[in-house]
């Protein structure tokens, strides 16, 4: 064979290869956006319900006014429209989410105080219902973690690397309990005080 021969099919090897990196590249940044449109699902339908439980406990529980201004304002805050191609844009969202993941758990702990709160059925039904919302949510968030660790994998590894870099592929955060406290386990008596 001649040589121009061989180095034409060599370079056509490496465009081929360079092309399939690339296409795998945006189709794991894709499966990232398609995990957090999931978990922004799973969030919408908590941030919609946050509301007919406040109006609930709210009946109830007047003298815990600071906590369920509280959980609004963290609603309002999960709320805020954000970029799902910005990784940092990303990232803020998330915190946001697990704030006010962390005052639901809180208004939970109270409202086990309360006992004719806790004997409505229609508060016991909200409750069952956020529970199983937050199940969906950790579902998607771990499918979210697996779609970032594909992606930044590719990403990271090289020539993944240098072709991210022509492509403007950026890693994304993985979504992680920051806060050691949350890894421990809860006691509702310090949640009380």
């Amino acid at each position: 064979m001649d040589s121009s021969i061989i180095l034409l099919i060599l370079l056509g090897l490496l465009l081929a290869g360079g092309y399939a990196w690339y296409a795998s590249l945006i189709t794991r940044r894709n499966e990232v956006r398609e995990a957090m449109g999931s978990i922004d699902v799973q969030l919408r339908k908590r941030f919609d319900l946050l509301p007919n439980i406040v109006a609930l406990a709210t009946k109830f529980m007047t003298h815990e006014k600071e906590l369920l201004e509280g959980l609004t304002a963290l609603r309002a805050k999960v709320g805020v429209p954000y970029s799902k191609d910005d990784p940092k844009a990303v990232a803020e969202h998330l915190e946001a989410s697990k704030g006010l993941e962390q005052g639901m758990a809180r208004f939970f702990a109270v409202a086990e105080n309360y006992p004719e709160l806790r004997s409505a059925e229609t508060i016991t039904r909200a409750q069952e219902t956020f529970e199983e919302v937050e199940g969906n949510i950790a579902a998607a968030r771990r499918f979210y973690n697996s779609a970032v660790t594909r992606l930044n994998n590719a990403v990271e590894i090289f020539p993944g690397s240098f072709i991210a870099r022509i492509a403007n592929v950026q890693p994304f955060p993985f979504y992680e309990v920051e806060d050691p406290a949350a890894r421990e386990p809860v006691d509702v008596n310090k949640l009380m005080a």
